[in-house]
């Protein structure tokens, strides 16, 4: 082939290519546009990819963060809060009364946290999801359902390394405004620091007065007073019960997002998507598996949950978490705030499949076939 005849080639492909470039979210190699038998290996596609992809997840994840915390924060009190003290009938009247007592912004009482934390938690659980995918399809056979499960098992089992500590300092600062509601409803009440010492820090988030008022008070502050009272572990209280919530997750969504977009192919030769089929295949999934892990994400709100009511019973692990809600307020309790959670998690992974989709990360690294190709 003449440079003159690649050249007329390339431009008769490059109109598709471009559009397969942003309906993919992919970058395209020339050699592979003008030799479309010699496509690139496993190596050079993660290569090009994995960057993009973590840029992706950091973005999807603090777009995503920024849409859904007022309903996380809605989540997390509801979870907490105990039958009998019950300072919130659901998620608009949770918000309903954050605005009023804590104002527009008091929705956002530890999204700063999730923002800073997010990008390496996506991260790592996309990068490991991709990497343990690849170790279990060496074999060059097709990725059974067992192995897309394990494969997500693993990718869970790595991310909690940020997800606890950050889920940690994050429910210490959206339950304080339930805590002084709580003071406020019933001022016989009085909060107690149950954490096996006194914390100045921590109880100057929950300090009981006439009025009580929520004290700002930052992650930094919070991360210092647990690195000095209880160490590092202390940052990572209520670590099984985070396992217990991200495994599974990992192992139902990661697969059925995988079925669910493969069922969107125009055909086996066009393998593309149409958008808003992986959009609505990541709201699916995510709401099934957040639904699917409900009760696991109450009893780790509960376990990580630092500050107790005075008539707030405390945990000394799952077990003993998991009995006492069965017999204080029944099997019902294991799914408060999963409708709360369900729409946090869908518009949470739909948008990461909508930034996925234009191909965000590639466009910001300005892969393109001509790049690429000389990269």
């Amino acid at each position: 082939m003449t440079q003159a005849s690649s050249y007329s080639c390339l431009a008769q492909r490059l109109p598709g290519t471009l559009s397969l470039l942003f309906r993919c979210g992919r970058g395209i190699c020339a050699d592979h546009l003008l030799h479309p038998q010699q496509p690139r290996t496993m190596a050079q596609q993660q290569q090009i990819s994995l960057p993009a992809k973590l840029i992706n997840g950091g973005i999807a994840g603090m777009v995503g963060v920024t849409c859904v915390f007022p309903i996380d924060l809605a989540k997390t009190r509801l979870q907490n809060q105990r039958s009998g003290q019950q300072i919130y009938k659901n998620m608009m009247d949770c918000l309903i009364k954050t605005v009023k007592s804590e104002g527009y912004f008091g929705m956002y009482r530890g999204a700063a946290v999730n923002l800073t934390l997010v990008t390496p938690e996506k991260a790592i659980k996309l990068a490991a999801n991709d990497f343990f995918r690849h170790q279990l399809s060496k074999d060059g056979g097709k990725l059974t359902v067992f192995k897309e499960m394990l494969a997500g098992c693993c990718a869970g089992m790595c991310q909690v390394i940020v997800t606890t500590p950050m889920e940690m300092l994050k429910i210490q600062m959206q339950d304080a405004g339930r805590l002084a509601a709580q003071q406020r409803v019933m001022p016989s009440v009085v909060t107690a620091l149950k954490m096996g010492g006194t914390s100045a820090v921590l109880s100057r988030s929950y300090s009981a007065s006439p009025a009580p008022q929520v004290i700002r008070v930052s992650a930094t502050q919070i991360t210092r007073e647990l690195l000095m009272t209880k160490g590092v572990t202390g940052l990572y209280r209520g670590l099984g019960a985070t396992l217990m919530r991200d495994i599974p997750f990992s192992v139902v969504y990661f697969p059925l997002f995988a079925h669910l977009h493969q069922l969107g192919q125009h055909s086996s030769e066009d393998p593309t998507v149409p958008f808003y089929w992986s959009f609505m295949s990541g709201c699916s999934a995510g709401c099934v598996a957040a639904v699917a892990v409900s009760p696991c994400d109450v009893v780790k709100t509960r376990l990580q949950s630092l500050k107790k009511g005075a008539n707030e019973e405390t945990y000394t692990g799952v077990v003993d978490c998991v009995r006492k809600i069965l017999k204080k307020e029944g099997p019902g309790a294991f799914l408060k705030g999963a409708s709360c959670r369900a729409l946090v998690i869908a518009p949470l992974f739909g948008i990461a499949q909508v930034v996925y989709f234009v191909g965000v990360g590639e466009i910001l690294l300005g892969y393109s076939p001509y790049n690429i190709y000389s990269a």
